[in-house]
């Protein structure tokens, strides 16, 4: 049955793309398409969300050493002294992504019916959402690197088909473009780790390297240069996880993806794509906690892009914006996890954002709808009046987010702050950026829900009306579960730790300060996120359609809105540099010596036909005159030859 948690999407794609190809122009096929190919992919991904539920409830009967379901799918690669199988495997780890993917995805699909509704090509779409979703699920179910490789690239070609959806308009086409390209960088760190795997290990398996490290451990038979090879291999594979999960440097393509269909932002920014870094570095946890410099690297990559992606998310207006930007900075606070050990604790923040970001996104979905695709904050306001339902639900997922008890959010949050600060790889200077983070993420998101549903009507919020019932069911599920899935990591009755516990070892990272500071700790999280909703109530409940950060702060809110400038400052250091290469290049070697070169070939083979043209006069006489010149020429050499 596992391969069936693949096929099915597969399916829904193969079919909604011949949809696409062959009956798209007909008119009544593309009157019915949204429905029909938007309820067959849906019931695609749904069927794939049952078959992974069922498994997953198999799992949970079987001891904890032996926790996994394995299927061979074909062989692969097959050459002399190497095979390399295509192969799946469930266990609590994959189990955890596989519901979150197919669950969380069959929402958005379900979703994408009512919000796609007026689209041209539906098929299209929906056939690509079900790709994304089968590159996703190959990602988290293969058992070797080349296999998570393969859903690696999947999901980055399904991110630049979506993400450019309508191509059309050039600045979506430029979104769909830069997603792809800051994803190769990233993809190059990926391959180079994996074939660093490969000279070290001589497997691509990942249970045959976990093997060989734990008998080695066991009996510390680590060499200065085994132990070297090995913090290279997790600081390669790290700038692929920079890349597909959009840390710093690499996160400037995240916030572009808003261009695509909302749907699809809430896809690749909660249940797909973007927790693939999270997932391969818990998935390799074995290899990284051998390396202490790896473990301090994405520690403090992840607690640099949480903070520095909040700063960003202040000054930002379009609602979709700013939550991608609060996304960069929650997969901050995943790799601040795992960075400090607490690989848990990060699969943990992966589940809950999962739920409440869905929601954020699907409701900011159903704003735009509502508003008739407006995206500006600054011209919405007063909406709980015109979208009750959205309002309640984006509420939800607001004090989720803002880590406000007993919502998902708080629970993962506090866990993440607790073992950054309690760990032994964890620092007191990590922990204040977190909480510092976690101060602003509850005073922008306060600012976003002020502005969107609260105060007077600004410009085209008066004309704004509820969404279809299609849309907004889907947001009562997640908004359920945004309020209780916090609950399966509730402290000291950690039943996700101990689920994952035959994955995921915590020897070696319990807390070295007293238990009893966890509960301080907590008071000061929630303290903090009550301090950045307060702010953010105050600073913006009399919104006048000037930001009052503008007004005080003008320099310092230009900066934000700008982004840093870092775009900007990639655009004149890497860019500009970039392009003068490639033209002066292409002047010197192609323009100045290939096409020389080539050119030359032709006009020297023209001047020789031009040469020796004249001699062709037409003339028999004249032509046996030459042979005989040259029969006698020939008679002559030879008789030289012979005397």
């Amino acid at each position: 049955m596992l391969a069936l948690i693949l096929l099915f999407p597969l399916l829904g794609f193969l079919i909604n793309g011949i949809w696409y190809a062959f009956f798209q122009s007909d008119e009544k096929a593309k009157k019915a398409s949204a429905q029909v190919t938007g309820a067959i992919a849906t019931g695609a991904i749904f069927c794939s969300f049952l078959v992974s539920l069922f498994l997953f409830i198999k799992l949970q009967s079987l001891e904890p050493a032996v926790r996994y379901f394995d299927q061979i799918i074909f062989s692969w690669i097959k050459l002399e002294g190497f095979n390399l199988n295509f192969s799946l495997r469930f266990d609590p780890l994959s189990s955890l992504f596989c519901m979150v993917i197919t669950g969380v995805g069959s929402l958005i699909h379900l979703y994408s019916i009512g919000y796609m509704s007026d689209d041209k090509t539906p098929g299209k779409y929906f056939a690509y959402l079900n790709l994304f979703c089968f590159a996703m699920l190959v990602l988290v179910t293969s058992t070797n690197l080349p296999g998570i490789f393969l859903g690696w690239e999947g999901v980055g070609l399904c991110s630049y088909l979506l993400i450019g959806y309508w191509y059309d308009d050039i600045e979506k086409a430029k979104a769909g473009k830069k997603a792809f390209i800051v994803n190769r960088v990233g993809d190059l760190g990926f391959l180079l780790g994996m074939f660093f795997i490969f000279s070290v290990f001589s497997t691509f398996e990942i249970s045959v390297i976990q093997t060989a490290i734990s008998e080695k451990s066991a009996l510390s038979l680590f060499s200065t240069v085994e132990l070297t090879s090995i913090t290279i291999i997790c600081l390669l594979l790290f700038v692929g996880c920079i890349g597909k999960s959009a840390q710093i440097p690499l996160y400037v393509w995240l916030p572009d993806a808003m261009a695509g269909p909302t749907p699809v932002s809430a896809l690749i920014h909660a249940a797909t794509m973007v927790t693939g870094g999270v997932y391969l570095i818990s998935r390799l946890n074995f290899l990284y906690v051998l390396s202490p410099v790896a473990m301090e690297v994405v520690a403090w990559v992840g607690g640099l892009t949480a903070l520095f992606a909040a700063t960003i998310a202040i000054a930002q207006t379009d609602i979709k914006k700013v939550l991608a930007y609060s996304t960069v900075s929650q997969l901050g606070y995943m790799f601040l996890a795992c960075g400090v050990g607490a690989f848990g604790a990060g699969v943990f923040h992966v589940i809950t954002h999962a739920f409440f970001k869905a929601l954020l996104f699907l409701g900011a979905g159903s704003v735009i709808h509502g508003l008739h695709h407006e995206q500006d904050a600054f011209k919405m306001g007063g909406l709980k009046l015109k979208m009750p339902q959205t309002y309640l639900v984006f509420g939800a997922a607001f004090l989720a987010i803002c880590g406000i008890p007993p919502f998902s959010g708080f629970f993962s949050k506090d866990e993440v702050l607790w073992k950054t600060f309690s760990s032994p790889n964890g620092s007191n200077i990590l922990w204040v950026l977190g909480m510092l983070t976690a101060v602003m993420t509850a005073f922008y998101m306060t600012r976003l829900f002020s502005l969107t549903f609260l105060g007077e009507h600004r410009a085209n919020a008066a004309k704004a009306h509820e969404s279809p019932k299609v849309m907004i069911y889907p947001l009562y599920v997640l908004a359920f579960l945004s309020v209780i899935g916090g609950f399966i990591g509730v402290p000291h009755f950690n039943w996700l730790e101990h689920w994952l516990s035959p994955v995921i070892s915590t020897a070696g990272f319990e807390a070295v300060v007293p238990h009893s500071y966890e509960w301080l700790l907590m008071a000061l999280s929630v303290l903090g996120a009550s301090v950045g909703i307060f702010l953010g109530f105050k600073t913006y409940k009399n919104f006048s359609g000037i930001d009052p950060i503008e007004k005080h702060a003008s320099g310092l809110f230009k900066t934000l809105t700008n982004k840093w400038y870092v775009d900007e400052i990639y655009e004149f250091l890497i860019i500009k540099p970039l392009l003068a290469a490639s033209k002066f290049c292409w002047k010197i070697i192609d323009v100045a010596l290939i096409d020389w070169v080539v050119l030359g070939f032709g006009r020297a083979s023209f001047w020789v036909g031009q040469s020796v043209r004249p001699i062709q006069t037409g003339s028999v006489q004249f032509y046996l005159f030459m042979m005989l010149i040259g029969l006698l020429i020939t008679l002559g050499y030879i008789y030289v030859a012979v005397v």
